[in-house]
């Protein structure tokens, strides 16, 4: 049974408090671990719920692991499709601040049907309604 669908504003407000480090982590303090965890794991929920499916595993270590995208389920072992990348550049992707293009050298991607996340992010557009973050 899938998870519960994440609060949209709740993820929203969740990863708009990490924007600033995201967007510049050199003007920036790295948030508190928690307020990482939550947005990576928010974020991940969300695209679980938007692109449902087993075909491909996002995978942002050490906060979380999701499947998602329609296809064959896998169940055992390590997944033909899977997307693994640092919470700095998931954060990028699902905030709007980096395409899934600008983030190739960033995100290890392997199987055919990987990339085919990069079609449900971001998850919240900073760039929408002009908000700064």
């Amino acid at each position: 049974m899938p998870r519960r669908a994440p609060n949209p504003a709740q993820v929203r407000e969740e990863l708009l408090a990490v924007a600033p480090w995201v967007r510049d982590p050199e003007a920036h303090e790295r948030p508190p671990r928690p307020v990482l965890a939550a947005a990576v794991r928010s974020s991940l929920r969300t695209l679980e719920h938007t692109a449902p499916g087993h075909s491909v595993e996002v995978r942002v270590p050490p906060f979380g692991a999701v499947q998602c995208i329609e296809g064959p389920r896998h169940t055992r072992g390590t997944p033909p499709n899977v997307v693994e990348t640092d919470a700095a550049t998931w954060l990028a992707l699902a905030l709007g601040l980096l395409s899934w293009d600008e983030a190739a050298e960033r995100v290890s991607a392997s199987g055919h049907r990987a990339a085919e996340i990069a079609r449900w992010l971001p998850v919240v557009d900073v760039h929408q309604r002009g908000e700064d973050g």
